[in-house]
């Protein structure tokens, strides 16, 4: 892998994080230096830093809230 390429992942430990944990990227850097922006694209996919991800993740929250809150008022009852 180019010295820039891991200088920057190392600058940037959740992305060496990905590489180390999807193996392919390596071979991917190592013959095109440039498709460093690719990788955060799916790096941010793998952790669910995407904007359709955060969503669902907060709509399942506030799913979580309102089955608390009507499993609050059953037992009220």
């Amino acid at each position: 892998m180019n010295k820039t390429c891991y200088d920057y992942l190392k600058s940037r430990p959740e992305l060496l994080h990905f590489v180390r944990h999807n193996p392919i990227w390596y071979r991917y850097l190592s013959r095109d230096p440039s498709s460093l922006p690719e990788i955060e694209k799916e790096a941010k996919r793998f952790y669910g830093k995407t904007f359709p991800q955060q969503v669902e993740k907060i709509n399942g929250h506030v799913q979580m809230v309102g089955m608390l809150l009507q499993f609050a008022e059953t037992m009220k009852d």
